[in-house]
């Protein structure tokens, strides 16, 4: 829900965005358009480090500043943009004169994630600070200039290079954008001033998509979002500060009133908020919910906004549901299972150490004990391995003295009811009887039995519904030797 009842809107927008407040964090990136420039200020680090620094180093793009103590983000500023149309961006990012004879003392570094789509809802920062998405542009070197972006250098000319790994360029070269895709523009200045102040920076789009029609270029009802995009979370995160001054109404405010509907079901559940002073609220974890904002202004006019927070904890195990092995199926060979978890994040499930899937259910996984690892996607945390147990049993052992399949037996035979296992040669001679875990070792009366294959008959009881039903396994297996 996004509404904007304001005649003046079009003055006030632009006097708001020449002047947008900064925002250190990724998360409450400040929507941005291309119809007039942004004075921005590099005054901050922010609450989340929004980045993985030993995962990012690598990329090549995003490095230490000029200076041996800076970090990767060093008094940053965060702003997102929507491209309205398809064609060409660019952008300048100039440092401005802070000490009076105009020296510069910021210098400027940004990088550039994209392309993004809004539509799937996913935890886009999450994604740019772990490596799952590498930057498209960047510069993290040393400027001798006060100008660093996209496309050409207004002071000089210089016309941008390819982007490449360890670039050094002042200026990379235009992106083509498409129109509905989100890109995450980083500005920090990683050489301060020697006292320590906020630097100052402006901002300007630039190509052929800004030069056909600023207005169009980038989409400016992303601005009008003046609340940011919806933010995904982990529990434990800090607050994260919500900031009515961005928005059109600008200082022109009699009355801010927040409110929250917590189920996001269109229902308000509070009004957390009011005062002609009350610009920012503050959202404290886990208080997922849609959070709005609604602006009375000295015209009359109501602007409001509103975002969508979402706040996910590291994952719990619900149950292992055993979809198929000898307790619940006839089919002795299938052994399939589902993984359930509390909560409604986003996960991916590895098997015994392999490789992540979306999906939590698997097939054809041995018998025995196996471990299961759960992963938030939207970076909120990693189970440790997770045993479980899946009744079955092997398919061949080799009795061979290296300690390594050395017997025969069903995995998890404690796990049902009266098992009684009859292992026989191919002929039907009863070679052992077994009741307990020892397993069959090859043997019968202390000599060893060639490689060949062996049948078993498994007895055992199980619960359906309300009855205990008798059920029998019969099937083979191989000694190899």
């Amino acid at each position: 829900m996004r509404t904007l009842l304001c005649a003046l809107c079009i003055l006030l927008l632009s006097v708001q965005v020449s002047y947008a407040q900064n925002s250190p964090d990724c998360r409450s990136a400040i929507p941005v358009c291309a119809d007039a420039p942004i004075m921005g200020m590099a005054d901050g680090n922010g609450d989340i480090n929004d980045f993985d620094p030993d995962v990012i180093r690598e990329t090549g793009c995003l490095q230490k500043g000029s200076v041996d103590e800076a970090n990767i983000e060093n008094n940053t500023s965060w702003y997102v943009f929507r491209a309205g149309t398809d064609g060409q961006i660019g952008f300048n990012i100039e440092a401005l004169p802070v000490i009076p004879g105009g020296q510069i003392t910021a210098e400027l570094d940004f990088s550039l994630n994209g392309p993004l789509d809004q539509t799937t809802g996913g935890n886009f920062c999450g994604t740019i600070g772990t490596g799952g998405i590498e930057p498209i542009r960047c510069n993290y070197e040393f400027n001798e200039t006060r100008f660093t972006g996209l496309g050409t250098n207004p002071e000089n000319g210089q016309v941008g290079a390819p982007n490449v790994v360890g670039s050094q360029n002042t200026y990379d070269e235009f992106i083509n954008v498409v129109a509905g895709e989100v890109y995450y523009l980083l500005i920090n200045n990683f050489r301060n001033n020697a006292n320590g102040d906020a630097e100052t920076f402006e901002l300007t789009f630039t190509g052929s998509s800004v030069d056909s029609d600023q207005n169009t270029a980038l989409d400016c009802t992303l601005r009008d979002e003046f609340l940011g995009v919806d933010i995904i979370a982990c529990e434990g995160d800090p607050d994260i500060v919500l900031s009515a001054r961005n928005s059109p109404a600008g200082p022109n405010v009699t009355n801010i009133t927040w409110s929250v509907d917590r189920d996001d079901d269109g229902v308000i559940d509070d009004i957390l908020l009011t005062g002609a002073d009350a610009f920012e609220f503050v959202v404290s974890s886990p208080n997922t919910g849609r959070y709005f904002v609604s602006i009375e202004t000295t015209f009359g006019e109501i602007i409001s906004d509103d975002i969508l927070i979402t706040f996910f904890g590291i994952p719990q195990l619900d149950e292992v549901v055993i979809l198929e092995d000898l307790r619940n199926a006839d089919d002795p060979e299938t052994y399939d299972v589902e993984i359930r978890v509390l909560g409604d994040g986003d996960y991916e499930y590895a098997l015994n150490g392999g490789e992540f899937q979306d999906s939590p259910i698997f097939l054809d996984i041995p018998p025995g004990e196996n471990t299961v690892v759960i992963n938030d996607t939207n970076g909120c945390g990693t189970t440790e391995p997770i045993p479980f147990i899946v009744v079955g049993y092997p398919k061949f052992f080799t009795p061979n003295g290296d300690a390594v399949n050395e017997v025969w037996n069903v995995e998890g035979l404690d796990l049902l009811i009266n098992p009684t296992i009859f292992i026989f040669d191919r002929f039907g001679k009863l070679l052992k009887q077994l009741d307990d875990t020892t397993g069959w070792d090859g043997t019968f009366n202390g000599r060893d039995l060639p490689s060949s294959d062996y049948w078993f008959r498994l007895d055992y009881e199980r619960t359906e519904q309300t009855a205990i039903v008798a059920k029998t396994v019969r099937n083979h297996f191989s000694l190899k030797r």
